[in-house]
């Protein structure tokens, strides 16, 4: 009998996804877990595999298509097995006229675009091999895990700033009346749509702060050349990582998930900052797991790293889940103030921005002093204006006392 292969579930409040291409066709043969597509969601590009080995029986979105959650993709069965019911006339017709307009076949893959899953381009990452000169055993050349292994054995290994091949859409500008219309396509599309989401059903409010971050600019400055040795470029972002969750550790209303259906506020236990990401399709916010267990320069090095995999589209689904407090550094564009948009089913983002020379009074004198801008919008429904107010003093405190952040620096 066959297998229908419906869009699953993948968590995280995500309801729908892209089909960005098909990596097997009607009439193939596959292997249980095989890679069969290319899926995008508002997180990354995923690969889902065959849920049952068998033939390729029936696709039914087209590379492109959009498919909720649920919705069968596939169909798999055994060998001599076909579906039960005929093609419509009019899907017949449909593909006769495709045939006839169809251009040629389009030309290979140039060399270097790796045919390979999420978790061997993880492994490959953790081994340092080259995955362009690896040649794959799999189907139509894929690169499977033991392929990996054997290149590490060899001494295949990456180049350093390789360049890494991403994923450019094509979107179609219209020209009309002298204007030019960009449809809301892919990812810009997804980040439209929760934005408007989260504007719509939870009534946000903000808190606007400064931090004079004087000590924090001289110790980053002390403390970055010892980081540099270990290959990392300490910015200012890990420490606020970790005044942050000193501060969600005292109010851990901050540190939450709203549960609508329930209406409850959900205290998480872990502390996973997600750190806002500009990249060339639109903001991503990979995820730093269990932030309070980590040193100021093991944060910068993670921080750095799924930075560059957020803009490259080579991040791992569960790189950009679980995160429950959100932090985006608008200050490195240049924004003094900025009223950030929050994350759901998160209950609370905040923003910091351009730290600036500013007088400001220190032991009753008038001194120049380095200062950021603090926002923090919150979930009016979890906490009052208050508690928010203490919750970004207590982040004040510890930019502006450093002393206590190198505590935990190693």
């Amino acid at each position: 009998m066959a297998t229908d292969f419906r869009f699953p579930d993948v968590g995280e409040g995500i309801h729908e996804g892209k089909i960005v291409k098909w990596l097997v066709k009607e009439g193939d043969d596959v292997k249980n877990d095989q890679a069969l597509v290319e899926v995008e969601t508002d997180k990354a590009v995923v690969e889902l595999p065959a849920p049952a080995a068998g033939k390729i029986l029936k696709i039914f979105p087209r590379e492109g298509d959009t498919v909720k959650v649920g919705e069968v993709i596939i169909s798999i069965g055994g060998q001599g097995e076909r579906l039960q019911f005929p093609t419509p006339v009019h899907e017949v017709i449909s593909k006769v006229v495709e045939a006839v307009r169809a251009p040629a076949p389009p030309a290979p893959e140039a060399p270097g675009h790796a045919l390979a899953s999420p978790a061997t381009r993880q492994l490959a990452r953790e081994l340092g091999v080259n995955l362009e000169v690896v040649s794959g055993s799999g189907p139509a050349g894929r690169i499977m895990p033991e392929d990996v292994r054997n290149a590490a054995s060899r001494k295949v290994v990456s180049r350093e700033g390789a360049p890494i091949a991403v994923k450019e859409e094509k979107v179609a500008v219209r020209e009309e009346f002298g204007e030019q219309r960009i449809p809301l396509t892919g990812l810009r599309k997804i980040i439209a749509d929760r934005m408007s989401y989260s504007k719509a059903h939870i009534p946000d409010a903000v808190g606007m702060d400064f931090a004079n971050v004087t000590r924090l600019v001289a110790i980053r400055e002390r403390e970055k050349a010892k980081a540099e040795k270990d290959g990392v470029h300490l910015t200012f972002l890990p420490f606020i990582v970790k005044a942050c969750v000193i501060g969600l550790k005292k109010y851990p209303k901050f540190n939450a998930h709203f549960d609508e259906e329930k209406q409850e506020i959900v205290i998480k236990p872990r502390f996973n900052i997600s750190i806002a990401v500009d990249t060339p399709d639109g903001l991503m916010a990979p995820v730093i797991k269990d932030a309070d267990k980590k040193s100021v320069v093991d944060i910068g090095r993670e921080i750095a790293e799924l930075a560059e995999q957020s803009r490259s589209r080579k991040i791992r689904l569960e790189d950009l889940q679980g995160g429950t407090f959100t932090i985006t550094n608008v200050g490195s564009v240049g924004a003094v103030f900025s009223v950030p948009i929050i994350n759901p089913p998160q209950v609370a983002i905040m923003g910091v921005h351009r730290i600036r020379d500013t007088p400001v009074v220190v032991d009753g004198k008038i001194k120049i002093g380095k200062v950021m801008g603090i926002s923090l919008a919150f979930d009016h429904r979890v906490a009052d204006g208050a508690e928010a107010t203490l919750f970004m003093n207590e982040v004040i405190r510890h930019l502006e006392d450093p002393d206590l952040l190198l505590l935990e620096m190693v």
